[in-house]
């Protein structure tokens, strides 16, 4: 049964959490650590959830297992590619609209509303934690699903670092590998995972936390994802126009072509 005393008991934790994450951000002026301590908070709140549920249902270990490697994995991959760098433009751009003192607002404006939204979208997880109900084909869909976004976000990240690697790279647009089918496979990534988490609440009867997976496929399209990414990226690649032109944004599809191809194509 899902524990709403638990569900708060979460909030709480994060929000401590977030506290600690804007003291450190504080000392290092960079508020991008957030970047890395995320994925860090959906495990905190599942910690919360197990201890703290009344009743632990048997998606505890099939949660913990799933969330764990999604949650390390994204954790050490941002930290190693942010190590050393500077704060990431995109925070860079929200400092300079929230001066003066956005060393004091970053407490709200990023890491408070960062935890609230973790807090938010993490509701799959406890419901599904204090399911009742045993394993059956919601389960399995959902791991399924949880597995092609890991697969799409991990190899994705991959074959962007390897792309990054080469200085021969630097300026061109990323578009082989799954870079070829979607513009952004991490985030198409993400929205699988959380998807794949609802399918498992709904397995422990808890439909109505559909409003996650759909708070965090907004986010990612409209909010800190492609379009935040997307905002400026043609002035600074102007190749990427014509990428944009044959590659989807977001679900992954066959390249699509474009004048320049059925030019060369006409010839």
């Amino acid at each position: 049964m899902f524990d709403g005393v638990a569900w708060l008991w979460a909030l709480a934790a994060l929000l401590v959490f977030a506290v600690a994450a804007w003291i450190i951000s504080f000392i290092k002026r960079d508020v991008s650590i957030v970047d890395s301590l995320w994925s860090l908070m959906f495990l905190l709140a599942a910690v919360v959830y197990a201890m703290l549920c009344s009743d632990i249902g048997p998606r505890l270990l099939l949660i913990f297992v799933l969330l764990m490697i999604w949650a390390l994995r994204l954790s050490i991959y941002i930290t190693w590619r942010n190590w050393g760098g500077p704060e990431d433009p995109r925070y860079q751009v929200i400092r300079r609209n929230n001066e003066p003192y956005f060393e004091y607002k970053s407490l709200y404006v990023v890491f408070g509303l960062q935890a609230v939204l973790a807090w938010m979208i993490a509701t799959p997880l406890a419901a599904a934690i204090s399911g009742s109900n045993i394993l059956g084909l919601w389960d399995i869909a959902g791991g399924v699903l949880w597995l092609v976004g890991m697969i799409f976000q991990g190899v994705g990240d991959w074959q962007l670092a390897r792309f990054k690697s080469d200085a021969r790279n630097h300026g061109n647009v990323m578009d082989w590998g799954l870079w070829r089918y979607t513009r952004h496979p991490n985030y198409f990534g993400e929205a699988c995972i959380w998807w794949g988490f609802y399918l498992i609440a709904v397995g422990a009867g808890a439909w109505w936390t559909i409003f996650a997976p759909i708070l965090i496929t907004f986010l990612l399209l409209k909010v800190s994802g492609v379009t935040l990414l997307e905002k400026d990226i043609q002035v600074r690649r102007p190749a990427y126009r014509e990428y944009r032109e044959r590659t989807n944004a977001f679900i992954p599809g066959p390249p699509k072509s474009t004048a320049k191809t059925r030019s060369v194509a006409s010839q």
